[in-house]
């Protein structure tokens, strides 16, 4: 073989092996909905000489995580009254911005603002929605509006109080939502589960979502998840008290799952926020302020809430606040509200530690990838631990900017989103 056939070849060899390595990081969670990444070779360690890729100014604050796919970065924001989805490549340049909708609002003093939900994408396309209830789909090449509605015009006004910010999932041609809100009138109560065509934004199936929640209670800022093995798969919505399962062709109700706000010590105040998290044969379903973690088995039917049987295991207390639940290699992975790590065993309930990692607030929720779990405070602090069974600090980095968007991990970077910039770690 001549030098150039066999230059050539191994060209071809590096480009394939590279291209079944990276991966995308097309929504939320990630491509698997659950914070998992599969890339190898990511810092625990960085600073502004050491592992950072690039930096990159955004025009405004939000929660809302990055969402990549290829050499594209999608990310929501603010820019004064002006709700954004913009593009940005994976070399930090500025590709294209698309006003979506006007009328931001902060919520909480420092908690949030109208650009919380994360954005999705499938490559081509990419869909944001915002707390007001505007649901947009555009061209991931250009910005190029697809079609864009209101789900306020739709479905009718939003009773909830800092604004729909549950990120929809895009599964296949489907993209979910659930609007679980209203004002504690039963009779004016409208909760309920949407799916919709991705490419057309057309009505597929929709939902009631009845529940005897009340006060807070009745809001969920939760995102939906999706469970799926070989026999079984269901649309799970958490909120109003309950974990509820939907068929994901028709909506019909599945089984539902209560007891979350018990009765005899009802939390008018309690709202869910973290979102459940799947792992082969199981649920984990955390709470809010202090309350209980269930596991539960998937394939059921009816009002499971009584069922000891449903459940693997249950935790009374110490549930994640906001960070929604990890699970990884038989290992459950709660980061609580304070920034305590609890790793449980994730069949039979069992802890083997809960420890401090950096006391802050804690809103973005926790991922792992290459051996590492990724841990967020509010201020900015992020902490690396060795995923298992003992608990071992690789590493604390300090950002020095605001933090509530969860990480994304893809072609052998994490993109972390503070309030001021956007950030590329790997190894230089």
């Amino acid at each position: 073989m001549n030098r150039f056939l066999w230059f050539s070849s191994w060209m071809v060899i590096g480009l394939t092996c590279e291209l079944a390595w990276a991966e995308n990081w097309p929504q939320w969670r990630g491509l698997g909905g659950n914070g998992i990444s599969q890339e190898t070779g990511l810092p625990a360690e960085w600073a502004n000489a050491k592992n950072v890729v690039w930096k990159l100014d955004l025009p405004g604050p939000a929660g809302s995580t990055p969402v990549i796919w290829d050499d594209r970065i999608f990310l929501t924001s603010i820019e004064g009254d002006d709700l954004l989805l913009m593009a940005v490549s994976t070399a930090a340049k500025r590709l294209w911005k698309q006003v979506v909708s006007k009328g931001n609002k902060d919520v909480r003093s420092d908690e949030g603002n109208s650009a919380s939900a994360s954005p999705c994408t499938d490559g081509k396309y990419v869909w944001a929605f915002f707390a007001n209830g505007v649901l947009g789909c555009y061209a991931a090449q250009d910005g190029r509006e697809v079609w864009k509605l209101d789900v306020q015009d739709r479905y009718g006004p939003l009773q909830i109080q800092f604004g729909m910010t549950s990120t929809p999932v895009l599964d296949g041609d489907t993209l979910y939502l659930q609007l679980i809100h209203g004002d504690g009138n039963p009779s004016t109560r409208e909760a309920r589960i949407v799916a919709l065509d991705k490419a057309t934004g057309k009505e597929l199936w929709q939902s009631e979502r009845p529940s005897p929640a009340h006060s807070e209670c009745e809001h969920s800022y939760a995102s939906p998840t999706i469970y799926r093995d070989g026999t079984f798969s269901a649309l799970l919505t958490h909120g109003a008290d309950y974990l509820v399962a939907y068929g994901l062709r028709d909506g019909k109700e599945i089984w539902r799952c209560g007891n979350l706000n018990p009765a005899g010590s009802y939390n008018p105040t309690l709202r869910f926020v973290a979102s459940p998290v799947v792992g082969e044969g199981k649920i984990v379903v955390p709470s809010a302020k202090n309350g209980p973690v269930f596991c539960l088995k998937p394939q059921l039917a009816g009002d499971v809430t009584d069922q000891e049987s449903a459940y693997l295991w249950k935790r009374s207390a110490g549930t994640p606040d906001v960070p929604s639940p990890l699970i990884h290699d038989g290992l459950v992975y709660l980061c609580r509200e304070n920034g305590n790590l609890v790793c449980i065993d994730a069949e039979s309930g069992k802890e083997y530690y809960e420890k401090r990692t950096f006391p802050d607030r804690y809103r973005a929720s926790p991922v792992f990838a290459d051996g590492k779990i990724y841990v967020m405070g509010r201020k900015g602090v992020v902490t690396v631990i060795r995923a298992g069974k003992e608990y071992e600090q690789l590493a604390q980095n300090e950002m020095q900017e605001e933090i509530s968007a969860s990480p994304a991990i893809s072609n052998g970077r994490i993109y972390l989103r503070t309030f001021q910039r956007l950030y590329a770690i790997g190894m230089r």
